[in-house]
C-alpha cells in the first residue's frame, strides 16, 4: 500500500513550523462519574502526538468519544477528562478548544491543544463537504492516526483528508496498513486463517472472502458447529444455523476446488449445560448425543490444528475456538494461542474476544501484529477497501 508516513516527513524536517492535525482514537471507557477506567488508546495515540511536538510543529488533536449528538454538546461527550489524563502522562497542560470548526484558536509551534469532540460537529457522520473543506483549512498537515475508524467515511477521517494540503498516516495507522498488507497482500504462504465466534451470519463475507484466498481455513465456536453440520454430523442441542448450511457447504467446496480445506472437528468437548461447573466430557464429533452442547474443539482435533499453525508462513486469528472464558471448556483455544505463539509465522490477530484470549495466555510478544481496530480489521478480513487506506493512497500518488 503506497502512503505518505508522518514519521518520514518528521525526519525531512517537513512538520517543522507546521499545523499538525492528529485524528486520534481516544475512544476511552468511563464510569457513571466520567472517570477514565481504561487508558490504552490514550497511550498509544501520544507516540504520534510526541512525534509532531519534537518536530517543530503546532499540533491539534482530536477524536470522537461515545455517541454525541451532532451539534448538541453535553458535559459527558467533553474530551476534557481524556486532555487531563494525556497531560499527566505527557507531563504538560493541554488546553480544550470548543467551537473550533472556524480556526477561532490559535496554537503556536511546540504548542498541543486538544479540539472538543469531533463527533459534535454538524455533518461529520456524513462527511458533509462544507464541514470537509473548513476542516482541510485548519491544517498544513493532516494525520490519519486512528485504525479504529478507518473504515469509516467521516469529516474528521476522510473529508480532512481531501482537503488538507498534506495527508498522511500516523504511527499507529501506519504499522496496521503495514501489517494487513504482509498478511494478506502479499502473504508468505501458507496462509492459514482462523475464523471463530457464535454465528457464521456475522462472519460469512469473511469466510467467503477468505475462502478465496487461505490455504486453511480453521473454524470455530458455533460458526464450527454449522460445519460441522453441513459435513452431516450430528450436534446435539449446540448453538448453530441450520439455514445457512448451503453458505458453509459452498465455502467448503471453494476451499476445496483450490486444493485447500475447511478442518471438520474430529473429537469435541460437551457439556449437558452452558455452565462454567458443567461436566466436560470429550466424544468422537460423530458420537454427539441429542442432549449435548458442544462449547470447545477436543484434543485430537487442537493437536491437528496446532501442528498445522506451526507450518503455517502467515497466520490471521479472529476468535476463540470455544468458551474459552470457562476453565473445563478452553484447551482448544489454549491449544491454538501456544502453537500460534511457538510458529514461526507472521501471525495478526484481532477482535474484542481475541485479544481476551491473547491476554489470559500472556502470548502477546509472540503474536506478530494486534490489531485493536475492531470493526476496521473485520472489514479487511471481509475484502474491503478501507475508506481511510483508499485516501491516504490517492493523496501519496
Amino acid at each position: 500500500m503506497q502512503f505518505i508516513r508522518f514519521s518520514d516527513l518528521c525526519a525531512q524536517g517537513k512538520a517543522k513550523g507546521q499545523r499538525v492535525f492528529i485524528r486520534a482514537d481516544l475512544n476511552v471507557p468511563q464510569n457513571d462519574a466520567g472517570e477514565i477506567t481504561e487508558d490504552t488508546r490514550i497511550r498509544a495515540s501520544i507516540p504520534a502526538i510526541q512525534m509532531a511536538l519534537d518536530a517543530g510543529a503546532a499540533v491539534m488533536v482530536t477524536s470522537h468519544l461515545g455517541r454525541p449528538t451532532e451539534g448538541a454538546f453535553k458535559p459527558e461527550d467533553s474530551l476534557a477528562p481524556v486532555a487531563a489524563r494525556m497531560g499527566e502522562l505527557m507531563g504538560r497542560s493541554i488546553p480544550v478548544v470548543a467551537n473550533w470548526v472556524d480556526g477561532d484558536f490559535a496554537v503556536a509551534p511546540g504548542e498541543l491543544v486538544m479540539l472538543e469532540n469531533c463527533r459534535l460537529n454538524v455533518g461529520e457522520k456524513k462527511n458533509k463537504p462544507e464541514l470537509a473543506a473548513k476542516l482541510g483549512q485548519l491544517c498544513d498537515i493532516f494525520v490519519h492516526d486512528a485504525f479504529g475508524t478507518a473504515h469509516r467515511a467521516e469529516g474528521s477521517t476522510y473529508g480532512i483528508a481531501e482537503t488538507a494540503p498534506i495527508a498522511c498516516a500516523g504511527p499507529l495507522l501506519a504499522a496496521e496498513m503495514d501489517a494487513i498488507g504482509k498478511a494478506l497482500a502479499n502473504p508468505k504462504r501458507p496462509l492459514i486463517a482462523i475464523v471463530a465466534g457464535s454465528k457464521v451470519s456475522t462472519k460469512l463475507t469473511i469466510l467467503q472472502a477468505l475462502a478465496k484466498n487461505v490455504d486453511g481455513l480453521i473454524v470455530g465456536g458455533g460458526i464450527a458447529n454449522t460445519f460441522m453440520l453441513a459435513a452431516g454430523l450430528k450436534i446435539g442441542k449446540s448453538l448453530a444455523e441450520p439455514d445457512l448450511l448451503g453458505e458453509a457447504t459452498a465455502v467448503i467446496a471453494a476451499m476445496k476446488a483450490r486444493g485447500a480445506e475447511v478442518p471438520i472437528p474430529e473429537d469435541v468437548v460437551c457439556a449437558k449445560a452452558f455452565s462454567p461447573d458443567a461436566e466436560a466430557t470429550v466424544k468422537a464429533a460423530t458420537d454427539v448425543a441429542d442432549d449435548d452442547l458442544i462449547l470447545d474443539i477436543g484434543p485430537k482435533t487442537a493437536a491437528k490444528l496446532a501442528a498445522q499453525l506451526k507450518q503455517a508462513g502467515t497466520i490471521v486469528w479472529n476468535g476463540p475456538v470455544g468458551v474459552f472464558e470457562f476453565a473445563a471448556f478452553e484447551n482448544g483455544t489454549k491449544v491454538i494461542a501456544q502453537a500460534i505463539a511457538e510458529s514461526s509465522a507472521f501471525s495478526i490477530a484481532g477482535g474484542g474476544d481475541t485479544l481476551a484470549a491473547i491476554a489470559k495466555y500472556g502470548i502477546e510478544k509472540q503474536v506478530g501484529y494486534i490489531s485493536t481496530g475492531g470493526g476496521a480489521f473485520l472489514e479487511v478480513l471481509e475484502g474491503k477497501t478501507l475508506p481511510a487506506f483508499e485516501v491516504l493512497a490517492r493523496r501519496a500518488a
